[in-house]
């Protein structure tokens, strides 16, 4: 979820207020769809003046047209989480948290990060654990007794083994990774993928680059069943010009209990693209 200024520019009411309504009306059917539907939120909710590339600050607004459009939880660990600095960042989860979204990635202080992370989701007997780590956050250094996820191997596997001592049954990481513009995972990305399912995590969603790369399965290390990497989702919303950054993907993970955990039986693809000057996403199938 990106928002440049010509998004702004297209949002802004004659009173001074914004309204986003119209930009996710024709995929709100596959989103409510979901039993669980999770976005990555990369810009931040610092208050006014609002700014687009490169430092995004976006009104409340914009996270409320995100909820009402059926996602539940944002991820927040990315390279512009720090746009506005850390007192950016704690706005940012103070908005969020007063619209009643959840969210995962940056915190307060360290208290709040050890009783909410790793985000655990409940659905019936199952239980989902969610991770989400960015490399890096453009230089700019979190101050404390903020946190920001970055991707730190000795905290992943912290993590991963505290997901499964909460009785994950499946631990999905959400990995801000990758070189821009490029269509093809880098051998970082590789090399991490490969780790993560090594230490215990079951499936892999990556965004930054902005543009799609491969979605692939392999057999599981430790099941029966597969592990789906998704390389980057690219853009779901933005005023991008570069090529191959005016779509992306959402993508639809179907998991089912079993006695060992909770097993990947499928998933969809649903591409999408960013019509402009209006910003509406369009599914690609209409």
């Amino acid at each position: 979820m990106m928002q440049h200024q010509a998004q702004l520019d297209a949002a802004l009411q004659p009173d001074g207020t914004y309204n986003y309504s119209g930009c996710f009306t024709l995929v709100k059917p596959q989103i409510e769809a979901a039993d669980i539907a999770v976005c990555n939120f990369e810009t931040t909710l610092g208050g006014a003046p609002y700014t687009g590339y490169p430092q995004f600050c976006s009104p409340d607004e914009y996270a409320q047209a995100i909820r009402d459009a059926g996602f539940e939880i944002f991820l927040t660990a990315n390279n512009h989480c720090l746009d506005r600095r850390s007192k950016g960042l704690v706005r940012t989860l103070d908005v969020l948290d007063s619209l009643g979204i959840k969210h995962l990635g940056t915190y307060h202080n360290r208290a709040e990060r050890d009783s909410l992370y790793p985000y655990i989701i409940e659905r019936g007997s199952m239980r989902i654990a969610l991770l989400n780590y960015t490399y890096d956050t453009n230089g700019i250094p979190v101050a404390a007794p903020c946190i920001v996820n970055y991707i730190d191997t000795a905290q992943i596997k912290a993590d991963v083994i505290r997901a499964r001592q909460l009785k994950a049954d499946c631990i999905i990481a959400c990995m801000h990774w990758g070189i821009e513009y490029r269509t093809l995972p880098n051998t970082d990305q590789v090399r991490t993928e490969q780790w993560l399912y090594s230490i215990g995590v079951d499936h892999i969603i990556g965004g930054h680059p902005h543009v799609v790369q491969p979605v692939r399965t392999q057999p599981h290390r430790y099941y029966s069943d597969s592990h789906l990497t998704v390389w980057s989702l690219g853009n779901y919303i933005s005023n991008m010009t570069a090529p191959r950054t005016d779509h992306g993907l959402a993508v639809t993970l179907y998991l089912q209990k079993s006695i060992s955990g909770a097993r990947m039986i499928g998933y969809d693809i649903h591409p999408n693209y960013t019509e402009r000057p209006l910003f509406r996403v369009i599914p690609i199938e209409n």
